[in-house]
């Protein structure tokens, strides 16, 4: 169950918003496996004022496009999560426009016992999953 959380400058259509999510499925399938309705996510909206994403001094240029991507998932290799990064960069640029210099991406580890997809239950503990 990878969650993901866009934060990103208001101003989008529900269309492009559908893409974006869309995209990031799609990726998200290719590099890390997860079944096709494993799919959470959240999205969010800022003023251009409220979200600041700067370069860490890599001289990377961003706009108003940027896309900030938080995911909280299980342990992945770090050749799934570099295909992540890829997948979605690629994903974004061409379907919607959004070019990779405005893609940040976090992903945070947690395990099994901090999951419940419902009904009181840690799914994954419980071999329900």
């Amino acid at each position: 169950m990878p969650l993901v959380r866009f934060d990103v400058v208001e101003g989008r259509n529900e269309n492009e918003i559908k893409s974006l999510l869309d995209a990031t499925h799609r990726a998200m399938l290719s590099a890390f496996h997860v079944p096709e309705r494993d799919r959470y996510q959240i999205y969010r909206e800022h003023p251009h004022s409220r979200l600041i994403a700067q370069d860490t001094g890599l001289g990377i240029t961003r706009t108003r496009n940027v896309v900030i991507v938080s995911v909280t998932s299980r342990e992945r290799s770090q050749a799934m999560k570099e295909k992540f990064y890829l997948e979605l960069c690629r994903e974004l640029k061409e379907i919607c426009a959004i070019d990779p210099n405005d893609v940040i991406v976090s992903i945070v580890t947690n395990s099994a016992a901090d999951r419940s997809f419902g009904n009181g239950k840690a799914q994954f503990i419980t071999g329900e999953l």
